[in-house]
């Protein structure tokens, strides 16, 4: 079982290959993810990687939390899940609205 890590503080120009090239060094990644704003069509800053086994990624984050890539200092960590957020209901309130 892999453990997947959070890695912020990226610069935007970060690809998929990049990241993944990154960790490599510190085992064996099963998956390299920038997250991508849809609109604006770059990076936002952030990813996710997975580790093939969790001393790999241990290693990795040991290594690079904290280490300068592209003039930024890296945030490395273990991932959390995903919180539920509560959607809303698409036109955002507006009870005066006039038809």
């Amino acid at each position: 079982m892999g453990k997947k890590l959070y890695v912020g503080n990226l610069s935007y120009d970060v690809t998929n290959a990049d990241l993944k090239e990154m960790f490599a060094a510190h085992g064996a990644v099963t998956s390299a993810d920038v997250i991508m704003d849809r609109e604006a069509g770059r990076s936002k800053g952030f990813g996710f990687v997975e580790m093939s086994s969790d001393s790999e990624a241990q290693a990795a984050i040991s290594a690079l939390n904290g280490q300068e890539q592209n003039g930024r200092a890296l945030t490395v960590n273990e991932a959390r899940p995903r919180e539920e957020r509560p959607r809303s209901g698409g036109f955002g309130g507006g009870g005066n609205r006039r038809y």
